[in-house]
């Protein structure tokens, strides 16, 4: 008896051990199966409730997926068990605008995907696993304040100075007896003599000017008053009309003094400059009316600029220009904005500026080119930023705030101008110091955009669900009393 008492204690000794032996192994296999599960499964940073086994491309957006950490794994099913966890809603994994309240089919025959509680952003904030935001290249800078102002460069064409430039006609008929300055391009000097012209009536004007000379000295001791005034009305308006050709005055007090008729008229430079042209040959017959010679004042030129519609606010009448020549690099010359023209060019969309310039060694020629830049004033303490952090849609302007830890938050701003450096002109929106996203905004703005129009069909679907409570309330609440008006009525009728 002693000994099979014995044979079992150690029969149930070893089955013992085998089985602690078996427990440990399976928990050992379990524990790796986890490991190799967590271990083999990938995720997209931009929609974290996909989770498939090895790499591949997100099914919503297309980025490809990045490894999913066993810790976070772990830690996250630690914390809150997906049992715990309240679905918002299930999504189509191939279009996540497509939405449903129950678990089932897409429209492609997919199987819905759940969405928890913790894996949306409120509003349109945008949350995006850090390693991701790396793999993205996001780019951050800082609003700051500083001056702000912006160097406007634009190619300009030198041109005539239309306030200097002269034109010499006749104001009365003739033949050019003699010509002095006879060729276009030539330099002439205030006063000097251009032509010679003949004309008979000039001889004749001549003549009935020296006759009301005379007459004038053999009356002027006439005793009657009238006389008098008459010859000196006939000198007084023979006089007037030499002076009317431009006769100059000092070639009537020759005549004065002489008493000899001129044959010609010697027509004078009005001013220092270049003839530009020229329309007088000897011989010739001329009209009253017809120009002889254009002469320009090249000591100042004008300089036509043309500038984009968005350059023009920064340009003010007065400011500093300077202009460099390309045959001539190094100088630069200094003249100043004197006009800007009040309209739009309709073919080349631009406004054209007109800048103004001494030239004093005749080195600025019209018809040249040349490199302009106007100095524009600056603005004190201006709010900027890069360019680049800007998004243009529609109505909408904004830009994206980093707020740390991968979340992301369009804030819509108002912009100004945009000045040198790649740097605009923030108004309002933004204040100093807060952190922007300078590279991949713009599939921050579609994430934002999707979030969007998510919370907008939760909304909508909530408000439409709660509207329809109180009409199946009232539904209920009418059923039940007709159910009791027709058991009223069974115990009536039975009676």
């Amino acid at each position: 008896m002693r000994t099979v008492v014995k044979i079992l204690i150690v029969v149930l000794s070893i089955g013992l051990a085998a089985f602690v032996v078996s427990c440990g192994s399976a928990n050992s296999d379990s524990k790796h199966e986890h490991t190799k599960n967590a271990e083999g499964l990938y995720t997209c940073g931009m929609h974290p409730e996909v989770i498939l086994e090895g790499p591949g491309q997100c099914p919503i957006c297309g980025m490809n997926l990045t490894p999913l950490k066993q810790n976070s794994v772990s830690t996250a099913s630690s914390q809150k068990p997906d049992s715990e966890r309240k679905i918002l809603y299930w999504q189509a994994p191939m279009n996540p605008e497509e939405i449903y309240d129950e678990p089932g089919k897409s429209n492609m025959g997919m199987d819905l995907v759940p969405v928890y509680d913790d894996q949306t952003s409120s509003g349109s904030q945008v949350s995006i696993d850090p390693s991701t935001v790396q793999n993205m290249g996001v780019r951050t800078a800082t609003v700051q304040r500083r001056d702000f102002s912006r160097n406007i460069r634009a190619l300009g064409k030198i041109d005539y100075n239309e306030e200097n430039i002269y034109e010499v006609s006749s104001k009365i008929s003739g033949w050019i007896e003699k010509l002095y300055v006879d060729y276009t391009g030539k330099p002439v000097r205030k006063g000097q003599a251009l032509l010679e012209l003949y004309s008979p009536d000039l001889v004749t004007t001549q003549q009935e000017y020296l006759l009301a000379l005379k007459n004038r000295e053999l009356i002027s001791e006439s005793s009657f008053a009238s006389i008098r005034e008459g010859a000196e009305s006939l000198l007084s308006s023979t006089r007037q009309r030499l002076a009317y050709w431009d006769i100059p005055e000092k070639e009537i007090l020759r005549l004065e003094d002489g008493g000899v008729v001129s044959k010609t008229i010697t027509f004078e430079s009005p001013a220092d400059g270049i003839v530009i042209h020229k329309n007088a040959v000897e011989g010739k017959h001329i009209k009253e009316g017809s120009s002889l010679y254009r002469i320009a004042d090249l000591s100042t030129i004008w300089v036509f600029a043309s500038l984009y519609d968005n350059e023009v606010p920064w340009v003010e009448v007065g400011q500093t220009a300077e202009m460099e020549l390309s045959y001539a690099p190094g100088k630069i010359l200094k003249g100043k904005v004197a006009y800007i023209y009040p309209y739009l060019n309709e073919k080349s969309r631009d406004v054209k500026v007109r800048l103004e310039f001494p030239n004093p060694d005749m080195m600025l020629k019209p018809g040249m080119y040349a490199n302009v830049s106007i100095k524009t004033q600056s603005i004190k303490d201006a709010m900027v930023i890069p360019s680049e952090s800007v998004i243009r849609s529609g109505e909408r302007i904004l830009t994206f705030i980093a707020k740390g830890e991968g979340r992301f938050e369009p804030r819509p701003i108002k912009v100004g101008q945009e000045g040198d450096n790649g740097e605009v002109l923030v108004l309002a929106g933004l204040t100093e110091g807060e952190e922007i996203v300078t590279s991949a905004q713009f599939l921050l703005d579609s994430e934002s955009r999707l979030q969007e129009a998510i919370q907008k069909m939760l909304s909508e679907k909530s408000a439409a669900r709660t509207a329809m409570e109180p009409e199946e309330e009232d539904m209920e609440t009418t059923s039940m009393e007709s159910m009791e008006q027709d058991s009223d009525s069974d115990m009536d009728h039975s009676h």
